[in-house]
């Protein structure tokens, strides 16, 4: 058995410390901190491992965007899936601030103010749509003018990550790394709205969402070594689990909820 540790501060000096005597003191959920923290420094360490970021849109609707922004802008990251909710709110953040919030405001009134809520997060009507059909719809336009026709979602991804001179955002860091990022559900989104609309006046604009499939089975199964962070549920994270089955799991894996 290993025994519980008090958390002496006289004795932290470093962030790193404090990690370590996390995963020593037990308790409530300070241990799996201490031991997550030990996950991903040898995940992020090992050379043979291609790692995976899996996360839901909202919560690129807060600071933490900022956090995955560094991950993939150091290198420590080698594909994202994620929803198209995050290129929503990682591309209207480029242009338009959001707000902090209350989790009890009064919707209706929210509404008379034109703004909406995302858990305790404000954002103004004119920072979400609006900014994003006013971007979007020229972005497209200038795809089809190139002569794209069918992309894959990571191609799409990294076409827009190029186009988006925003040192924040997600998506330019992972295009100017060459870090892919998949969308298994396209359209669930603002984004995805401005494609659908924009297919419909082009109908040979498509996306080609077997060729994701093709890349991440190739990263996979290719992979000496996978790992894993997973922060939140959903699409996100099951696309990322059920490939990696395939290969008998994960070799590293910490998640968030």
């Amino acid at each position: 058995m290993i025994e519980v540790k008090d958390l002496d501060l006289d004795r932290i000096e470093s962030f790193d410390v404090l990690l370590k005597a996390y995963s020593e003191m037990g308790g409530f959920t300070a241990q799996k901190v201490g031991v997550a923290a030990e996950i991903l420094y040898e995940m992020f360490c090992d050379d043979e491992c291609r790692v995976l970021l899996s996360f839901t849109g909202d919560i690129v609707a807060t600071g933490l965007r900022g956090i995955f922004k560094t991950l993939v802008k150091r290198n420590l990251v080698d594909i994202i899936i994620s929803t198209v909710g995050s290129l929503d709110h990682d591309l209207a953040r480029c242009w338009r601030p959001y707000y902090h919030g209350d989790y009890i405001a009064n919707d209706e009134k929210l509404l008379e103010q034109d703004l909406h809520r995302l858990g305790n997060i404000f954002i103004p009507k004119t920072s979400y749509g609006e900014i994003l059909e006013e971007k979007i719809r020229p972005f497209l336009e200038g795809l089809w003018d190139e002569g794209r026709r069918v992309l894959s979602t990571y191609e799409l991804c990294k076409l827009i990550g190029e186009r988006t001179a925003c040192e924040d955002s997600i998506l330019y860091w992972a295009a100017k790394k060459d870090v892919s990022f998949i969308l298994p559900g396209p359209l669930d989104g603002s984004v995805g709205s401005q494609l659908w609309l924009f297919q419909q006046t082009h109908k040979e604009f498509k996306l080609d969402l077997f060729k994701d499939q093709e890349m991440l089975s190739n990263l996979v199964f290719e992979a000496k070594k996978t790992g894993a962070l997973i922060v939140g549920g959903g699409i996100s994270k099951h696309h990322l689990l059920w490939w990696n089955q395939f290969r008998g799991g994960l070799d590293y894996a910490v998640q968030i909820t």
